[in-house]
């Protein structure tokens, strides 16, 4: 058993770092739930201006999406929108399923449903690059982004662009992604849990709070003029929905939270593809952080960058703190380490888990999801679902800064759903 100097440091350090998190997610919490009853009051007020909608491109990229695409495009086509004012271009980007013919067979009940094949020369190079080539096709001035997978409530898509166009300074408006498949199995469950989270505490929070929010992937409008101005989305960025919002800022817009515009989507439902996935996330956020640290301080505000950075480097502060938290936990457990720092720890955990408990339980009832069932998933996901992420990062770090591996675009891999699970009640 031994104990010196540097073990009271890194326990204090993960302490420290854990507990600023704790606190500052709190203020976001307070924000994001505020922000719930702004926005409703925002809503009716637009909704009575009015406005003029805008013509709308929707872009859907589709890569070997035969399973879900069918489901996608009868949601978008029955949204609550002027026909005349919107298209449906799905990007085939080198599909080897039957991705086109089921595009074709809405295409032919729907003419607004037009398919794009990507040539095979530059087929399959990613999302990315499927999105700058669809944005060449697009007739109309504001675009629109789904993802293969998702079915959009009846109206998403014209609160999205009510909002759009009823302030200037906006260059996008991002809507809510919910988990269709949530009752599916634990996992699926956890995936709710964590994007409830993230969007009530995270997005809502940062928007009331600094004006600020980073683009989903899905469920999105941006105006053209805008992308084109940026150079369209960066084919290197496996995150390009994270990677453009920098930009977007950037260039002196803002990218609003309309959390009452809700698209459906279907979230991993084993391990293995949840692993790809976040794997995935974590190396954009890697080449997104590497890309822009240098000049992302000048935005103005500089609060916004500070923001931004901090949305980027949360992967490496948390779960650094979280593994030496960890770490220390079971060498102490075993009777390797002693840790001989005064202090009340063990008020301070039960008080740092009851706060992580209660933000997610009040977060959940704005979508009235606050069951005593998800209360106790919630506990068990502290246990279970979080440390999750420590793998996650660490295999994220090894491939670019130890073996530097190549950034390939890795599709996520679907699931057959029920036909008739528009609302998410399956």
């Amino acid at each position: 058993m031994f104990s010196n100097l540097a073990l009271n440091y890194l326990f204090v350090f993960s302490v420290v770092i854990i507990w600023f998190m704790l606190g500052y997610q709190f203020i976001l919490f307070l924000n994001g739930y505020r922000y719930g009853y702004r926005s409703q009051r925002t809503k009716k007020e637009i909704e009575q201006a009015d406005p003029e909608l805008p013509e709308i491109s929707l872009m859907i990229p589709a890569h070997n999406e035969g399973m879900v695409i069918t489901g996608t495009l009868d949601a978008l086509v029955n949204m609550n929108y002027p026909i005349d004012k919107i298209e449906f271009i799905v990007i085939n980007d080198g599909s080897t399923d039957d991705t086109a013919v089921q595009v074709n067979k809405v295409a032919q009940r729907d003419s607004r449903v037009r398919l794009f094949n990507v040539p095979e020369e530059v087929a399959a190079r990613g999302k990315s690059a499927a999105l700058n080539l669809g944005l060449k096709i697009c007739r109309h001035n504001v675009i629109g982004i789904f993802d293969a997978d998702n079915r959009p409530e009846a109206d998403s898509v014209i609160h999205l662009a009510r909002q759009l166009v009823s302030n200037r300074r906006l260059g996008a408006v991002i809507g809510q992604f919910r988990c269709i498949n949530r009752r599916k199995n634990l996992l699926t469950r956890f995936i709710n849990l964590e994007g409830l989270a993230f969007q009530w505490i995270i997005q809502a929070g940062r928007w009331n709070l600094f004006r600020m929010a980073t683009l989903p992937g899905t469920n999105y409008l941006i105006h053209r003029s805008l992308l084109e101005t940026l150079g369209g989305w960066d084919q290197e960025a496996l995150t390009e929905d994270t990677e453009l919002s920098i930009r977007i800022y950037e260039a002196g817009y803002l990218i609003k939270v309309i959390p009452y515009a809700v698209s459906w989507e279907q979230e991993p439902e084993n391990l293995r593809v949840w692993f790809r996935q976040r794997v995935r996330w974590a190396r954009g956020n890697n080449y997104v952080l590497q890309k822009h640290l240098a000049h992302i301080f000048r935005i103005k505000p500089r609060v916004v960058g500070l923001e931004l950075f901090y949305s980027m480097a949360v992967y490496y502060l948390f779960f650094t703190a979280i593994l030496l938290s960890d770490m220390l936990f079971v060498l102490a457990v075993l009777g390797v380490i002693t840790i001989p720092v005064p202090g009340p720890y063990s008020e301070v955990w039960f008080f740092a888990f009851g706060l992580f408990v209660l933000e997610l339980v009040i977060a959940l009832s704005r979508e009235r999801e606050d069951s005593l069932s998800n209360i106790m998933l919630i506990i068990l996901s502290y246990f279970t679902y979080c440390q999750l992420w420590i793998p996650v990062v660490l295999k994220g770090a090894y491939d670019d800064f130890i073996v530097h591996r190549a950034h390939k675009w890795d599709k996520t891999q679907r699931f057959s759903m029920d036909a008739n699970a528009v609302d998410g009640k399956s």
